[in-house]
């Protein structure tokens, strides 16, 4: 997919390995303050390190949403290679099988390091995990705390161990509106505080090192679990800078949001279903039954079209947990429980209606088994890289494992870039004012904008694609691109759609969260990774329609 193949990846990724420019003055800038950027950031000490965060940490995460668990092989009779195989055999057939077998091998011992930092798991009275089975998983291996808690508590015990860091610095109310690169490498960061957006004004921030760990897209969809800082951005200036984007067309929508009309929507933990909680329409007809063998805990991206086609229908989707959790469900799943009565429904004694939502981007900045991306100084983790895990459909509570297993990996990397003289806890510069001259557009347009753009993601750009809806979406994008002016921020949302849209028209097939009414097959033949540039990316939609065929050929030979 693109004009980026294999042979230009190995060899740009080698390029980054070698690494023959020194690092930069500063920090180590972790840009994210989720389950990655934390973890990477503890890590990293006693090397200085400072921290981006959108919002107050704890706020504005996705990982502290995160309800299921985290899976790692650490139950009695399952292995690392049980693990793996299922997290092959949910990806559809593009899965780095090395990226799967590292992160399962090496997710026990993540898991122990969360145990130092104080996560409180849930355990039996002899001390073994409680352990949970979600979907495509072959065993229960999903490691909870308090039921479908298992996001707050991690990334409360995490921040905790970070505000008692002292070579952790953390800069609240600050977003990244862009990379700074010298002679190719990155040195800095233009940051902007979230307060202060539009009155002309912005920070510079040098770096030694900057790693990306901003989460997903999410939040430019309609409907989406994700929270508002969810927009893709770092996607958009990591591709400016010259960074490869991979598989950005495969989102996975999780297929049981709760249906209640709050933006993002709350999740209904895919937990519940593997206690037992089947799936109905408004006639009560259990109807994932019909459309695959395992049923309601089939694959996301199945179980998501099915609730989808119910919906569409007029049928409704809805979850029904009374007969297989009843009255135990305000102890087993607070969170859930909290969000359906809060909209009136007792999920103990009435089914709760649902439907798909954006729920994670498999897609992101494509990176090395060490996090490095093909920019010098320039690493990722979580969900806005695209290691290969996941491969066209994510397993089941296996992005807070990668997060863990890619963070710890990075901050080994990013240790041996450093020289011996840079530890210690003295962080060696702070952000500094600078005024642009510009503001950004209208409050009122730029609400529009953004209502446009997210409405256009979910028609067009959804839980079904075709090559007229993709097309329309990309013009769509580019117009408001262009349009942002100085709203960098707005621009940044627009491009990072456009990688999604266009890879999403490149791959002339239906593979896992991707779904094309116009090709609903999957072919074997293109059972491959997509690679696009920014400069792939604008020569697909310069491309006359009638080359544009062509211009896909590329994906034979990846």
């Amino acid at each position: 997919m693109g004009t980026v193949g294999t042979t230009t990846m190995t060899k740009t990724h080698a390029a980054g390995r070698r690494g023959t420019k020194t690092a930069g003055e500063g920090d180590i800038v972790i840009i994210g303050a989720g389950l990655a950027g934390l973890f990477t950031a503890l890590r990293l000490a006693p090397l200085p390190v400072t921290v981006i965060a959108a919002a107050p940490l704890g706020e504005g995460a996705s990982s502290v949403w995160a309800q299921g668990g985290i899976a790692a092989a650490v139950g009695e009779g399952d292995t690392p290679s049980q693990h793996a195989h299922d997290t092959i055999v949910a990806g559809a057939g593009i899965v780095d099988e090395t990226v799967a077998r590292i992160v399962a091998e090496e997710g026990p011992d993540r898991i122990r390091d969360l145990l130092k930092y104080g996560v409180p798991f849930d355990r039996d009275l002899g001390g073994h995990f409680v352990l949970s089975r979600e979907a495509a998983h072959s065993q229960k291996r999903v490691v909870r705390v308090s039921g479908d808690r298992a996001g707050f508590a991690i990334m409360q015990a995490l921040i905790a161990a970070v505000r008692a860091t002292p070579s952790i610095r953390v800069l609240e109310h600050y977003e990244a509106e862009d990379l700074i690169l010298t002679d190719g490498r990155v040195t800095g960061l233009r940051l902007i505080r979230s307060a202060e957006r539009g009155n002309g004004t912005y920070d510079l921030i040098p770096a030694s090192a900057v790693v990306l760990a901003t989460g997903g897209i999410g939040a430019l969809y309609a409907v989406t679990t994700n929270p508002t800082y969810a927009r893709g951005e770092a996607i958009a200036f990591a591709a400016r800078a010259g960074a490869v984007i991979a598989d950005a067309e495969f989102v996975q929508f999780h297929p049981t949001a709760m249906d209640l009309g709050i933006d993002p929507a709350p999740l209904a933990t895919e937990a519940l279903r593997g206690e037992g909680a089947t799936l109905i329409n408004a006639h009560g007809d259990r109807f994932m039954a019909q459309l695959h063998p395992d049923g309601d805990l089939a694959p996301r991206d199945i179980v998501a079209r099915g609730v989808f086609a119910e919906i569409e229908a007029k049928r409704g989707a809805y979850l029904d947990a009374r007969a297989a959790i009843g009255e135990r469900f305000a102890a087993e799943f607070p969170t859930n429980y909290a969000a359906a009565m809060s909209a009136g429904i007792d999920p103990a004694r009435e089914p709760i209606p649902v439907a798909p939502a954006a729920h994670y981007h498999m897609g992101g900045v494509s990176t090395d088994l060490n996090g490095r991306t093909t920019v010098l100084g320039l690493w990722a983790a979580g969900e806005v890289a695209s290691t290969g895990l996941h491969g066209a459909n994510r397993l089941a509570s296996n992005s807070l494992l990668e997060a863990t297993v890619f963070g710890a990996r990075v901050a080994d990397d990013v240790r041996k870039t450093m020289p011996a003289s840079r530890a210690g806890n003295e962080h060696l510069s702070d952000p500094r004012r600078v005024s642009s001259g510009g503001r950004v557009a209208d409050p009122v347009a730029r609400a529009a904008a953004v209502k446009l753009l997210r409405e256009t993601m979910s028609r067009h750009v959804g839980v079904i694609r075709s090559a007229r809806g993709l097309r329309s979406a990309l013009a769509t994008f580019s117009a408001i691109e262009k349009a942002a002016g100085g709203d960098t921020v707005l621009a940044n949302m627009a491009l990072a759609a456009r990688f999604a849209a266009g890879a999403a028209l490149l791959r002339k097939e239906s593979r896992g969260g991707h779904f094309r009414s116009d090709y609903p097959e999957t072919l074997p033949e293109l059972a491959k990774r997509s690679f696009l540039t920014l400069a792939d990316l604008d020569r697909l939609q310069s491309a006359p329609r009638s080359r544009r065929a062509r211009v896909s050929e590329p994906a034979a030979a990846l």
